[in-house]
């Protein structure tokens, strides 16, 4: 008699995160549009997973603010209102801002700048899809907050991601590799690389206000 090795039996949880990452991006990448409903069944059948596994993966993108509830409760990419996404630009501005700040004021100010300067060389593949650019684009700007060395800050940001993504994804791709643009946020570097505050904030202010003037179709 020989013996087998028995099979791995499938983690629960990771089965859960597969799905997830599946679900976000296909939602964050445009396949999914704002307002598209997500039903369990037709997912689940695509994914080759369980209903119950789907209806979890859907409950925390729920709560990343990428699905919300539609008709007789049936959950949708979410779509923002245009209050909405001044709203949510007006926050970015204030965290980034605090962002820039700290940042200027810290004694780790010349590495920052070195960091960042790496993370803006990304924004100038000019032949890059939109996918890419956004992840650059959002790089960037996480790893502003993530400089300034509060996780309190990086976990507000990280938490209207998924509204971001939303706001982005909602918008005519052709009109948003400008607003992306390497030239759009070189002012934040250069502001920073002076170790002007004021000069810090409002660039980025600005940005903030652009970004929302543009998804918000005003």
């Amino acid at each position: 008699m020989t013996s087998v090795e028995p099979l791995p039996s499938l983690d629960r949880s990771t089965l859960r995160e597969r799905a997830l990452q599946a679900l976000r991006s296909a939602i964050t990448s445009g396949q999914y549009r704002p307002g598209d409903h997500l039903g369990e069944v037709e997912l689940a059948a695509r994914l080759g997973i369980s209903r119950g596994t789907v209806r979890e993966a859907l409950r925390h993108l729920q709560q990343e603010g990428l699905v919300t509830p539609g008709h007789r409760g049936m959950l949708r990419v979410n779509t923002l209102t245009a209050k909405e996404i001044r709203g949510l630009y007006q926050v970015r501005a204030a965290l980034e801002g605090l962002a820039v700040a700290t940042v200027i004021n810290s004694p780790n100010r010349d590495a920052a700048v070195r960091t960042l300067r790496s993370a803006l060389s990304r924004l100038s593949a000019d032949h890059a899809g939109l996918p890419e650019r956004v992840a650059a684009d959002l790089g960037f700007h996480l790893l502003l907050c993530e400089l300034a060395d509060n996780p309190m800050l990086v976990e507000s940001w990280k938490h209207l991601e998924g509204r971001i993504r939303v706001a982005i994804m909602s918008h005519d791709a052709a009109q948003l590799p400008e607003i992306m643009s390497h030239d759009r946020h070189a002012p934040i570097l250069e502001a920073i690389e002076r170790g002007d505050v004021a000069a810090a904030v409002q660039v980025v202010e600005d940005h903030m206000a652009a970004a929302a003037k543009l998804y918000a179709g005003v």
